[in-house]
């Protein structure tokens, strides 16, 4: 008898062992998502999420923004400086690169921290712009502008998050982004062109116009010559990141 059990004892454990503990090769590795949060603000989005084991994965995302008005723009413009910019477009597209790690469940689900690298670009239209020139002795008029340009910043950050499985399958996917930030440096270049040719005291008070703009978050020097004005955009980058995704697990 005592030699039946010592047999089937292995046996026995070994089924228990087996139901408990899930090969990985079982594990679906694969997440494919979009931030639906992001399309309110034309942002068009998607990311492939690649998990390697039950703690670590890299989630690669990419984010378009067709060209249109630029989001909250009268929050950090004064009413006069916002008429000036009526007719200013903005497209923009962004690729990210996030290692994450989960404190939870594992294999994609549960809470976890995310360092990340973000590249980000921001092109515009051809846009107007005007200024109240002032003469020393004389009428005050406007000078019209037409201004374009670009630019672009790269950026590190760190954001936390949780993802659940939504299904018994565990194939729909809900990811949180609680929050995120990220901050690195930013290069651009704009040109103001003007039919006028400028006199130095013209190309004085512009430069004091747009050096008057203040944009937050932003660095930039101003030079004027007798066609308009250059601005370069040469200093910080910050972001921040929040949102709700939906994939699917595979």
């Amino acid at each position: 008898m005592k030699k039946y059990l010592l047999l089937i004892l292995p046996f026995l454990f070994s089924k228990v062992c087996s139901q408990e503990v899930t090969p990985v090769s079982a594990e679906k590795m694969n997440i494919i998502k979009t931030n639906v949060t992001a399309y309110a603000f034309r942002n068009i989005n998607l990311s492939y999420e690649r998990a390697f084991n039950q703690w670590f994965s890299v989630n690669v995302g990419f984010g378009t923004m067709p060209e249109g008005k630029v989001p909250f723009i009268n929050a950090f413009l004064k009413d006069k400086d916002e008429e000036r910019f009526q007719n200013l477009r903005v497209k923009a597209t962004n690729f990210t690169v996030e290692p994450r790690f989960y404190l939870g469940a594992g294999y994609g689900k549960g809470f976890y921290v995310a360092p990340y690298y973000r590249y980000s670009k921001v092109s515009s239209n051809t846009f107007d712009f005007y200024y109240d020139f002032k003469p020393t002795n004389g009428v005050t008029y406007q000078i019209p502008l037409k201004g374009s340009g670009d630019t672009n910043g790269n950026s590190g950050g760190l954001m936390v998050g949780v993802q659940f499985f939504l299904t018994k399958s565990q194939n729909l996917v809900l990811d949180f982004w609680i929050a995120g930030a990220h901050y690195g440096s930013g290069k651009g270049d704009f040109t103001l062109t003007s039919d006028y040719l400028l006199t130095p005291e013209m190309q004085q008070q512009l430069k004091k116009e747009i050096e008057n703009l203040d944009i937050p978050f932003v660095k930039y020097t101003v030079e004027t010559n007798a066609n308009g004005a250059r601005v370069k955009v040469d200093g910080p980058w910050a972001g921040f990141r929040s949102g709700l995704s939906i994939g699917y697990r595979f």
